[in-house]
């Protein structure tokens, strides 16, 4: 594949000087010849002044981390045993008549519910995603067709820890039998559809598991019988299915859930053996060397620590040891996530995600028991981090994920989030794993796209094919990412310089995008190029459009030569958005764009729009965001 990285006779890139170009035309230097490199090693860590104890040494995913627990040849044949099918009671007392179904502890799971869903619980409601819906106008079968969303939550049976949260037991008791009785008559049996995920089913089993005081407590001895049955029942189509998952967080629930119940549940070594054994191994193949998951998504993210938590509570429960893998995967899953706060303690918009609240954030981060700094390099799952000052600069440096791993796959390479303490200047849309509550289901596929996030549109074709359910086809290939610390004048700059090769095959050119911020944190310059593929670029002209989404309370106002807009944020800070010389005839315009808040609730907002032609031969767009007061 060709180099996507050019450099000019003396070995600086071309951006390093401050005449860029042939044509005469002057860019906005992103370096000067005076700039000195510092190690690059310097650069792992951010000095978040939030986060006061340091990360240790990375280290890579080992296979030595992620084997089963250590058993004896005697358990290892239990566990052989189980998997064939030998029933566990069979196995743990061969000569004692299978016990009852019932549960042998009481979870305390440290995650946190939603106090505001459970309240809407209590009042007959459901309130997923910011839309109520009536519990008497539910559909609860399998074959009920419900929006994503919905099913996540009915089917998966989130909903109860967030009813936990909303008042004592003795309030939530009669709500959460009249929802589960009302479930298991439309789903009296194991079968199939929806609620039949291994994902879903694993999730409601762990819900049923760590919240049994609640949907125990009932008035009713017959659903609290049915709820046993359920719960055993739901227990072994795992045991025979889990490897029919549709993906991997979805394998990684079936088998949690499986280890749950082996824990909690008469006769259960073998299962949790058994159990212990794949959600090891699930976990070796969700997770990527440094932490992210592979679907790159942080909502997939969360649900992982979130699962891990509860599974770590049920070892608890029953006064058993966490097994050293999972803890070391829990302690690797969190700082990748870290990396995605902004300066609100908020998450930024990625992978189908919305700009999930601090407040949950921190809650999560609180359970996992997990204190750490967050990386700012995290190429497998990749995400470039910059900090100065009070800005922080997120950037997707990566190409989407593999269509087999998408949930809510994005076609967003190279696009950014910048942020000024609790206020975001630039985000991404956002929300399309929420699309079904508020956010209408027919523009999910318009808020993965491309031009939905704050980079460069060509042709206003994605840079990755967008596809039905969260697919996605061809386009974004490789991605080449070279990160270094520039000294200029006595000061610190952070420069990121990342390209991609989501329009080679169509248009011959590559994207190329280059950031660098202060030191302070007062300044970003940026550079979008397009290079030709081949020596000798192709005739004629292509539209471009550069869009940067601007955060949900920034006030913009345009200026009158059309080439920059200030920017006023809440705090009463003023930005300066710049264009630079080297334009190619661009203009920048003020359009209508829309955001997605963690909460599932879209927001109208404004987006600068550096839009114009540029030649099939190649081009180079510089800009400027700058503090001004």
């Amino acid at each position: 594949m060709d180099a996507l990285l050019s450099h000019d006779e003396d070995g600086r890139h071309a951006l390093d000087d401050p005449a860029v170009g042939e044509s005469g035309g002057k860019a906005i230097p992103l370096a000067r010849k005076d700039s000195q490199p510092v190690s690059e090693s310097s650069a792992r860590m951010e000095n978040d002044p939030r986060d006061t104890q340091p990360l240790g040494p990375a280290r890579a995913l080992v296979l030595s981390d992620f084997v089963p627990p250590s058993v004896g040849a005697g358990e290892r044949l239990i566990r052989l045993a189980y998997r064939l099918g030998i029933p566990g009671s069979t196995l743990a007392a061969p000569f004692r008549k299978p016990a009852r179904p019932r549960l042998l502890a009481t979870v305390e799971s440290p995650v946190p519910g939603d106090r505001a869903a459970g309240v809407a619980l209590r009042a007959g409601h459901f309130l997923i995603h910011g839309a109520k819906v009536p519990i008497a106008q539910v559909e609860f079968a399998s074959s009920s067709r419900l929006a994503p969303p919905f099913e996540r939550v009915i089917h998966g049976f989130s909903w109860l820890r967030d009813l936990a949260a909303s008042a004592p037991r003795e309030q939530c008791a009669a709500t959460a039998e009249r929802v589960c009785a009302a479930w298991l008559d439309d789903n009296p049996k194991p079968g199939k559809g929806a609620a039949w995920h291994i994902e879903y089913a694993g999730s409601r089993l762990m819900a049923w598991l760590v919240n049994a005081p609640l949907v125990l407590s009932g008035v009713d001895a017959t659903v609290r019988k049915r709820m046993l049955k359920a719960i055993e029942e739901t227990a072994r189509w795992l045991d025979r299915k889990v490897s029919r998952a549709e993906d991997q967080l979805g394998a990684v629930e079936g088998w949690a859930a499986i280890t749950a119940a082996g824990l909690l549940m008469p006769d259960g070594k073998p299962r949790r053996l058994y159990g212990e054994a794949g959600l090891v191994k699930a976990l070796g193949e969700l997770v990527a060397e440094d932490g992210g998951v592979l679907s790159r998504s942080p909502l997939a993210q969360m649900d992982a620590i979130a699962l891990l938590v509860d599974l770590k509570a049920c070892y608890q429960a029953v006064e058993r040891d966490f097994p050293d893998a999972l803890q070391i995967m829990l302690e690797l899953l969190v700082p990748p996530l870290l990396a995605l706060r902004h300066g609100d303690g908020g998450l930024g918009s990625w992978q189908g995600g919305a700009a999930t609240s601090a407040d949950r954030v921190s809650a999560l981060i609180e359970a996992s028991g997990v204190r750490t700094r967050p990386l700012k390099e995290i190429r497998h799952w990749g995400y470039q981090r910059l900090a100065g000052g009070k800005t922080v600069v997120l950037l997707d440096a990566a190409p989407p994920p593999k269509p087999r791993l998408a949930r809510w796959g994005c076609a967003s390479t190279l696009g950014m989030e910048m942020s000024e303490g609790a206020h975001r200047l630039i985000v991404n849309c956002g929300g399309a794993a929420l699309a079904g509550g508020q956010v209408p289901a027919r523009i999910e596929q318009g808020l993965r796209a491309t031009a939905a996030h704050s980079t460069l549109v060509l042709d206003n074709a994605n840079s990755t094919a967008v596809l039905i359910n969260g697919a996605l086809g061809k386009g974004v290939e490789q991605v080449e990412v070279e990160r270094r610390i520039m000294r200029q004048k006595g000061e610190d700059a952070t420069r990121i310089e990342a390209s991609h090769d989501g329009y080679s095959a169509r248009y011959g050119l590559t994207h190329r995008r280059i950031l660098m911020l202060r030191g302070d944190g007062e300044e970003l310059r940026g550079e979008d190029i397009l290079l030709p593929k081949a020596q000798k670029g192709k005739r004629g002209k292509i539209d471009f459009a550069i869009r940067f989404h601007l955060g949900p309370s920034v006030e913009a106002k345009l200026a009158e030569d059309k080439r920059g807009a200030s920017l006023l944020l809440p705090s009463g800070s003023l930005w300066q958005f710049r264009m630079g010389a080297d334009d190619n005839g661009a203009s920048v315009a003020l359009e209508e764009s829309l955001w997605v808040d963690g909460e599932g609730r879209p927001h109208p907002i404004q987006q600068l729009v550096i839009q114009g032609m540029t030649s099939r031969s190649g081009g180079q767009f510089s800009w400027l965001f700058k503090k001004m007061g």
